[in-house]
């Protein structure tokens, strides 16, 4: 990436430039150079964030606040949310440099150029150095330049959520720590999304596969707060072992602007929101990005209403799955044996104090 560039397509990027554009970026960067399915999109830099805060007089600011505050750890939690308001404030109420606003426009209107479609609806995602899952903002259908300038700001400044300066201090990192950087990718009209774990992630069972959708977009799945279809894919022979059905009550939509929660037609709660075919798609695909990062991935994806098979289902992001290692037989038979004795011994301390008592 050239020095004074901030910007860069997702097709002159890969994965060496994690530090440079962040993992999301960086991942989807490389994806889009084995030719995988990738949304099209762009890469802004943390570099750009940098020129950004320094060019404005908006990191001096922070500093200076921070520097006020004294040790944070005494002042109670109340403390993360007010800083959150006076941090975020700074950096979303602060003038874009007109030369880096003019770089972010001209990408987005290349790229609404590049796919025949005035004001594009694009997704503005977070992309750190370090993964943060649900740390960070995403926006949603985000349409016109002025407002991909004005997310991509809002991005920046939820670097600054109370949460995110709670882990940070509990961490020992430097409160003004996560410097991002910001994906802009275009939006896949879903007709269903989700994620995709190529190990079982409970059982740590390498041989298999777990799948979990919903209908609209990915956020109705990576929320947590609604029931989901899963499907359980052996990763030898693609074959779909298991096939659940949830009561899908809710679903992520894309709305005139943004996103928005909807009730789900009682027809479609309970029935599968993937084909078999779509299933073993996002597995093969799964299985591809394991074989090339050499661990198990966390893969989100998302299935294209307006597309034919299999040009529909769409990779939105990879990154390591968090795995809990499957024990060996004689291990869990020692767990459940020192659970047991444990047990055993609260159960003869009760009897101890009730024979105390009489």
């Amino acid at each position: 990436m050239e020095r004074d560039k901030f910007i860069l397509w997702f097709e002159e990027g890969g994965k060496e430039l994690v530090n440079i554009i962040g993992k999301k970026c960086a991942n989807l960067c490389e994806m889009t150079r084995l030719g995988l399915r990738v949304p099209p999109g762009f890469a802004i830099s943390i570099e750009a964030y940098k020129k950004f805060v320094n060019e404005t007089g908006v990191w001096e600011k922070m500093q200076k606040y921070v520097e006020t505050l004294g040790k944070i750890e005494e002042k109670g939690i109340a403390i993360f949310e007010e800083m959150s308001q006076v941090l975020r404030g700074m950096i979303e109420e602060a003038e874009m440099p007109p030369d880096l606003e003019g770089e972010i426009r001209s990408y987005y209107e290349a790229l609404c150029e590049r796919l025949g479609i005035p004001e594009l609806p694009v997704s503005v995602r977070s992309a750190g150095v370090e993964s943060r899952p649900g740390m960070f903002e995403t926006y949603l259908n985000v349409k016109g330049a002025k407002e991909v300038i004005e997310k991509v700001k809002k991005v920046w400044a939820s670097a600054y959520t109370a949460r995110a300066i709670a882990f940070r201090v509990n961490k020992g990192l430097p409160i003004l720590g996560d410097e991002l950087g910001v994906a802009v990718v275009k939006m896949v009209n879903a007709k269903a999304a989700g994620v995709c774990f190529t190990v079982e992630p409970i059982r740590g069972d390498r041989s298999k596969i777990l799948i979990e959708a919903n209908w609209g977009l990915g956020e109705g799945v990576v929320s947590g707060g609604e029931a989901v279809d899963r499907f359980i894919v052996d990763k030898n022979s693609l074959e779909i072992i298991e096939k659940v059905p949830g009561k899908k009550t809710k679903c992520v939509i894309m709305a005139e602007k943004g996103a928005e929660w909807r009730e789900v037609p009682p027809e479609k709660q309970t029935i599968l929101c993937l084909t078999d075919e779509e299933v073993r798609e996002i597995a093969r695909l799964g299985l591809l990005l394991e074989d090339h990062f050499g661990t198990p991935q966390d893969v989100e994806w998302s299935v294209d209403l307006d597309l034919t098979f299999p040009h529909n289902v769409f990779l939105l992001q990879t990154r390591p799955a968090k795995v809990v290692e499957k024990k060996s037989p004689e291990e869990e038979l020692a767990r459940r044996m020192s659970t047991l004795h444990r047990e055993i011994k609260i159960d003869k301390a009760k009897l101890k104090e009730i024979q105390f008592k009489f």
